[in-house]
């Protein structure tokens, strides 16, 4: 059995989302100590993380309480990196793999970074007859929404690889339902796609979106 990946002194970037692997995520980075990291990560091609916050801001203020966040993540890699003007970059970056922090440091200039061990990818498993409808749903909200706003930060039209896989259609539900964030943390966080998906299809059930 191969030992799990560990990178040491992973910067980090706290924010109130959580990214799924897989997942495309747009950010508009202004604050120096993010400025600095995301043009190194893009300089090198090395990924950051990102991890949800507990409690604290995006954005740091003076005489704010320090940032509390989750010590469960996903790795995020620069897909695209634009400078509109000075101090200010966009960004939109996917999801790979998600990791576990095993110790973190607060840097004098404000970064967090982190020695972190990687999660192994979901295993793939179809999504079974009874959960169906919730691939077909995910893939007639996509179509409308990415007919809607053609220029947002959505995934491409799927392929049938994909719609037939748990992990995928369970992340992508996760992304676009209005659950609070902390049961987003424990969806993203479960080792079972499988148990993943029927979790999204009772909320579903619940809404009426794919009853």
């Amino acid at each position: 059995m191969a030992l799990p990946l560990t990178l040491t002194s992973l910067p980090l970037f706290p924010l109130e989302t959580v990214l799924f692997p897989g997942g495309l995520l747009p950010l508009r980075v202004f604050e120096v100590r993010y400025l600095d990291m995301v043009r190194k990560c893009q300089q090198a091609g090395a990924p950051f993380g990102v991890v949800a916050l507990m409690s604290g801001r995006e954005v740091r203020q003076a005489g704010a309480p320090q940032e509390q966040f989750h010590g469960t993540g996903t790795l995020a890699v620069i897909e695209r990196l634009e400078t509109p003007q000075p101090g200010l970059v966009t960004l939109l970056v996917r999801g790979t793999q998600r990791f576990r922090i095993h110790q973190r440091s607060h840097l004098p200039h404000g970064l967090w970074v982190a020695d972190v061990e990687q999660i192994a990818e979901d295993t793939p498993v179809p999504v079974p007859e009874d959960l169906r409808r919730v691939a077909q749903a995910l893939d007639q909200v996509l179509r409308t929404l990415r007919a809607r706003h053609p220029d947002s930060a959505l995934p491409a039209a799927p392929s049938p690889v994909q719609t037939n896989d748990c992990s995928w259609v369970a992340n992508r539900w996760c992304e676009l339902l209005p659950v609070p964030l902390a049961l987003k943390q424990q969806l993203m966080e479960l080792e079972n796609p499988l148990v993943r998906l029927e979790l999204v299809g009772d909320v579903l059930e619940r809404t009426g979106i794919a009853g």
